[in-house]
């Protein structure tokens, strides 16, 4: 009876390798907020980004989660995710914004999208206006028109794949001030090029400085002006802009040390990261302690 057991355990072994078992966990796990009320344009938005981020998790072997209940926002929910995506709305609630603040202050990620960074005076969220930069909405041109953007930087991980410039899909585009440039934790990736200038019809933007994606080195987050309208998915160029920057963001913090490859089982499955220039690859490990306790 034991032989028939054992030859039971070492069969089952054999069927679920490590490299099976393993493949099968995902490299980080994504929760995505969005609103499917308010401007049509931006809820157009979400309509397509959701099953562009759901094929990008399939792809690259993440979960990809995504709600439009806001109070999910919260230290219990968030413990469980590596990166959180604010799609086409921001959250209005003390309690809401207390958790997203303790969860990036304690290694969270985030990559936002157009109008989830929008602040003013009804806003009354300063926290979140250090954490984009010290940005300020200003104004926006009208209707959404293409645009040339220039790569600042094309050595970072998340616009490595990308030209030196490259034609954005019609958008709606937001100048700041003060522009986020000014902060010396903002690190601009791409700008529009002042020779877009005069852009737009009924509102129009002249002239000044219009970073389109950056991120405040004193987070790990990415903000993206792109999110008005059903064209944003239209340029390969932009989606693997999309595509990278939720891999920068999502992967930074899972790098396992060399000093713990020596203690892997003979056929883990180790997963190279082509894009990466900071690591050389990524385990998959079976169970992960989550990124982030709240109040640690």
């Amino acid at each position: 009876m034991i032989r028939f057991l054992l030859s039971l355990l070492f069969g089952a072994a054999a069927v679920l390798s490590p490299a099976v078992t393993l493949a099968q966990q995902p490299f980080f796990r994504v929760l995505a907020f969005y609103t499917a009320k308010g401007e049509p344009d931006h809820i157009a938005f979400a309509e397509q980004a959701l099953p562009f981020f759901t094929e990008l998790a399939k792809k690259h072997n993440f979960y990809f989660e995504s709600t439009t209940r806001w109070e999910h926002l919260n230290a219990q929910k968030l413990k469980g995710f590596q990166l959180v995506l604010w799609i086409n709305d921001f959250p209005i609630k003390a309690e809401q914004r207390a958790a997203f603040q303790d969860y990036m202050t304690h290694g969270g990620a985030w990559l936002g999208f157009h109008v989830s960074a929008y602040n003013d005076e009804s806003t009354r969220w300063p926290w979140f206006v250090d954490f984009i930069g010290g940005a300020v909405f200003y104004g926006n041109n009208w209707p959404p028109l293409p645009a040339k953007l220039i790569v600042d930087d094309r050595s970072h991980p998340v616009t490595h794949h990308l030209p030196d410039t490259f034609i954005s899909p019609a958008n709606e585009w937001y100048i700041w001030k003060p522009s986020p440039r000014l902060n010396k934790h903002v690190k601009v990736l791409l700008t529009l090029d002042p020779k877009n200038y005069p852009i737009g019809l009924k509102d129009t933007i002249t002239a000044g400085d219009l970073p389109v994606v950056w991120t405040n080195t004193a987070y790990r987050m990415i903000y993206m002006n792109m999110g008005h309208g059903d064209k944003i998915f239209a340029s390969a160029e932009q989606n693997k802009l999309f595509e990278d920057a939720i891999l920068w963001l999502g992967t930074h913090n899972n790098r396992v040390p060399e000093t713990q490859l020596s203690t892997l089982s003979t056929g883990a499955e180790i997963k190279s990261i082509e894009y990466a220039n900071l690591w050389s690859t990524i385990l998959l490990p079976k169970t992960r302690r989550p990124l982030w306790e709240p109040g640690e």
